[in-house]
Formats: structure tokens, sequence, C-alpha cells
């Protein structure tokens, strides 16, 4: 036997164990809350006998959330790249073919054993949206693709300013994800949605367009000065797109 044999079984099972902690974690934290459940009980929900398994692969909750994001987002982005790169064969892209860019990629977590809709609309009702995420981290994956997409955005609606066009996309990014999460748990029951999956997904599309294409309201108009037309919004592209 090779000397380094043994250590690769070592880390295959630790990577193992890793996965199956985050996953465990995702759906408890999904369930029950993030900062609701102790780190203790996703070891034990992950039938490991070492209480302190989580700590000794993550560190912290903070770490463990930023993983679960990363895990989960690879999926996202690979969907978003190539939507992206099909859109841009196409030619000048609309609001509403970007808006299907964030939509349908975030539909790809519906499967049935997947609790990350779930859990990132536990994570935006506990913390206000993303501002606490760190995209700094190693363990968050940063998408240049999405941050493109919002940059295109910035284009196409350079009546907005920078402020106005954030709050909006915000909008946008927490709505699907919510509409999305309450779709997997209508189906999770057992009950029927009002109509196809495909067919709420291109009206979600459609509805938050006309959301991001929406004239201004009075109060909305006078506070729009917008000097910074074309620019992806700063705070969703330093905290958002790596939760996409």
């Amino acid at each position: 036997m090779r000397p380094s044999a043994g250590k690769e079984r070592v880390n295959s099972r630790g990577d193992a164990t890793r996965l199956l902690l985050l996953i465990t974690a995702e759906q408890l934290f999904a369930e029950r809350g993030i900062a609701a459940v102790p780190l203790r009980d996703i070891g034990i929900a992950a039938g490991q006998k070492n209480h302190a398994v989580v700590q000794y692969h993550f560190g912290d909750r903070e770490t463990l959330v930023s993983e679960i994001i990363a895990y989960r987002a690879h999926t996202s982005e690979e969907r978003r790249v190539e939507m992206f790169a099909d859109l841009m064969v196409r030619g000048q892209p609309r609001v509403s073919d970007l808006v299907r860019l964030f939509v349908f990629p975030l539909a790809s977590h519906l499967d049935e054993d997947n609790h990350y809709l779930a859990f990132m609309s536990r994570y935006i009702l506990e913390n206000g949206g993303y501002s606490r995420l760190s995209v700094s981290s190693n363990t968050v994956i940063p998408s240049a693709t999405a941050s493109t997409v919002l940059g295109l955005l910035g284009r196409l609606l350079s009546n907005l300013s920078e402020e106005v066009l954030e709050e909006r996309c915000m909008h946008m990014l927490t709505g699907t994800v919510h509409t999305l999460a309450r779709y997997q748990a209508v189906l999770a029951s057992g009950e029927k949605l009002p109509l196809p999956m495909d067919v709420l997904l291109e009206d979600l599309v459609q509805f938050f367009t006309s959301g991001l294409e929406a004239s201004l309201g009075p109060a909305t108009a006078t506070a729009n000065a917008a000097p910074d037309r074309g620019r992806a919004p700063s705070q969703l592209k330093r905290n958002t797109i790596s939760a996409k």
C-alpha cells in the first residue's frame, strides 16, 4: 500500500462528513431558523458521535452558512453561465431576458431533497437581506456573470438612480427566493400549484420585469438623481452575487 493511500481514505471520509454536515445544517436551518439551531444538534442529526464535529469542520456558524451558500450557488452559477452565453449569442438582451437569468437558475434548487430556497428565505428574514454575507471569504463564490448582468440592467434602466435600481433589484432577488420557497413547500405538502411550474416561472419573470421597468412615483422621482447610470448596484454587487 502506498504511504499516502491511508491519508487519501481519511480525506475522502472527511469530505463525505463535511458534505453530510452541510446538507443536514441546510435542512435544519430551513426548518427551524438559522439562529435557532445549536451546532451540536447538526452533528447529532447527521449521526456523528463527536458533538463538536461542526466546529471541527467549519469553525463557527457564520462560516457554515457561507459554506452552504457556496456549495449551492455553484449550481446556480453553472446554469446562469449557460443561459448568459446563449443570450449573448442572440444579441442585445431585454430586461426580461436578464431577469430570467436570476429566476431560472434559482429554480434549479426546487428538487425535493434540496432545502436551499427555504434556507435562503430564512436567511433573508433573519438578516434583513444579504448585507452580512462576506464575499471576501474564500468560502463564498463570487459570480462574475451575475455582476455583469446587474451592470447590463443598469444600462437598460439608465433612468433610475443607483439607489432606486439597487432597491428594485433587491425586491426581485428576495421576492424570487421567497416565492420559489413557497412553491417548493406547496409541492412538499402534496398540494398542487395553481399552474404548471414553467408557466409560474415565466409569469414571475414578467412580474419582476414590470417592477423593474415601472415608472417612478412622485416621492421616488424626487429622490431619483442618477449620477452613476450604467453601473451595477453597489450593495448587491458586494453582498448578493455570491448567494445566487
